[in-house]
């Protein structure tokens, strides 16, 4: 008899182990994140340099917060925003060697890796943002993105900033020839070097984090950047004049390492993907947005003097910039121009 209740007992226990067993083999995701021990869970470090109020900043943390929702914290995405994990010329080491998982840095960054992307620092090369999409989404711009493949980088979207502005602390910029010896800020890149080197002015590259230091030590007279870049980290206080020029496009790659991806699993790679491309498209929305916002409050703050460029004007810099079209084309190919929206033949 004791031994007959002891199989039964036995045999039950089994039965509910194999049912559990099966019913854990769903992907549905636990609904307490209290459950999951560490290796369970999927932490994405993400860092990036801007301040939390730029679209950059504000979509950084839109993004982490749909994906913990979405997947009842089992993916948590930790935002590191204003350099503080890793600066401006860290971060791509970092992430290449696994230390993070995602970054959004400004195109320029790459060029360092795919020179060829600098096509896209090239000034007056776009109009609007319209036309930066419509680049990246053609076959020019996918080979480009494949080339990041090859250094173990996936490009999972772009987000814009806006386009750029100039400011200087010397005198207002009018004419193109008002660059000439004013000491410019850049971000690292060949091509945004010879953009004011071939105007006759000195570019300076400088850590985005570090600008307003040495701006206000007078190691540059001025810097070009966004609307929302400039004001978020109150550039604009340091700087006399601004000269509203649209001369080109600031955008950010959101890129994760290729390897840590290769390891997801497929269910979590979906749900990344659909919520980037969501949050993309609002961060386009919001870029457009607070551009506008930020360009108002400049206006009306008194606080510098603002210029704006006509549409004559803006011939007149487009063909004074046409030496850096030829430094491109000379060293890297001639195509990735050819492929621009304005080099269309029904533009």
């Amino acid at each position: 008899m004791w031994r007959k209740s002891f199989i039964l007992i036995f045999v039950s226990v089994l039965i509910s182990t194999v049912v559990l067993l099966i019913s854990c083999q769903k992907v549905d995701y636990p609904t307490d994140n209290e459950q999951l021990s560490h290796e369970e869970q999927i932490v994405i470090r993400f860092s990036h340099v801007v301040g939390e109020n730029t679209p950059k900043g504000m979509a950084a943390i839109k993004f982490a917060e749909l994906v913990k929702k979405r997947s009842n914290g089992h993916i948590e995405v930790q935002v590191f925003p204003n350099g503080v994990l890793y600066k401006d010329g860290e971060e791509m080491n970092a992430l290449l060697r696994g230390d993070i998982q995602m970054i959004a840095p400004a195109i320029s960054k790459v060029t360092a890796l795919v020179p060829e992307w600098s096509v896209m620092d090239l000034p007056y090369a776009f109009k609007n943002a319209d036309e930066v999409h419509t680049y990246i989404e053609s076959n020019t711009g996918k080979i480009l993105v494949k080339k990041l493949n090859e250094h173990n980088l996936l490009s999972m979207g772009i987000w814009d900033s806006g386009f750029k502005q100039l400011s200087n602390s010397i005198r207002p910029i009018k004419e193109i020839t008002d660059l000439k010896g004013l000491r410019m800020r850049i971000m690292p890149s060949d091509i945004l070097a010879e953009q004011f080197s071939s105007v006759g002015a000195f570019p300076r590259r400088i850590d985005f984090n570090t600008v307003f230091n040495q701006l206000q030590k007078g190691n540059v007279d001025g810097q070009e950047n966004t609307f929302t870049n400039i004001t978020s980290k109150n550039l604009h206080s340091l700087q006399d004049y601004l000269t509203v020029s649209n001369h080109g496009y600031l955008g950010y790659l959101l890129l994760m390492n290729n390897e840590f991806w290769n390891s997801l699993p497929k269910d979590v790679q979906t749900l990344l993907t659909d919520t980037l491309a969501e949050v993309q498209a609002w961060e386009w929305q919001l870029a457009k947005d607070l551009s506008a916002e930020r360009l108002q409050e400049m206006e009306a703050c008194d606080c510098i003097e603002l210029n704006y460029l006509t549409e004559q004007d803006i011939q007149k810099w487009e063909s004074a910039f046409d030496p850096v079209y030829k430094f491109y084309t000379e060293r890297y190919d001639e195509k990735y121009i050819k492929a621009l929206p304005k080099n269309q033949p029904h533009h």
